[in-house]
């Protein structure tokens, strides 16, 4: 009774060292993939023509591939004298149009700010040009109507950081 005991356990153990063999040679996969995949980002965002750069990070040594979009700032437009109704309207058909715009892969995150300012929200273009995003974000329809203006700006960020 005693053996079989200690059999099973040796087996257990040795399952176990199986599993965590069978773990890293899944981290050491993923690794080599990421190494590959920043080299294929690359050769692919410089394919579509977006401006990219990359740099080795000196605390974890990983390679951060930076990318540059496009920030929309939305301002406060000269016509807004509107009714209720014609403003719910355009409003929903912003919304819409920021959607679509997100849905196509063109636009990364949009929101609006928290305070009654000039400056209303923003849109990050993920467009290869300046010239892409300021005619997407010009055929919003409240900027058609004037209700808002568009001030573009080239922004930079690393490629795949998650907001936090």
């Amino acid at each position: 009774m005693k053996k079989s005991k200690i059999l099973i356990l040796v087996a257990l153990v040795l399952a176990g060292c199986k599993e965590v063999v069978d773990q890293n040679d899944t981290i050491t996969n993923v690794v080599k993939e990421e190494v590959k995949s920043v080299q294929e980002a690359k050769e692919e965002l410089t394919s579509k023509g977006f401006e990219i750069f990359d740099y080795v990070d000196e605390k974890t040594k990983d390679t951060v591939l930076m990318q540059q979009y496009f920030i929309a700032f939305l301002k406060r437009g000269p016509n807004r004298s509107q009714g209720k109704e014609e403003a719910d309207s355009l409003q929903a058909l912003h919304m819409a149009h920021l959607g679509k715009m997100y849905d196509e892969g063109y636009a990364d995150i949009s929101g609006p700010f928290g305070d009654d300012g000039d400056i209303r929200g923003i849109t990050i273009y993920n467009t290869p040009t300046q010239a892409m995003a300021d005619s997407l974000a010009n055929a919003d329809p409240m900027v058609k109507a004037g209700r808002l203006v568009i001030e573009i700006h080239p922004w930079w960020a690393a490629k795949g950081f998650p907001l936090r």
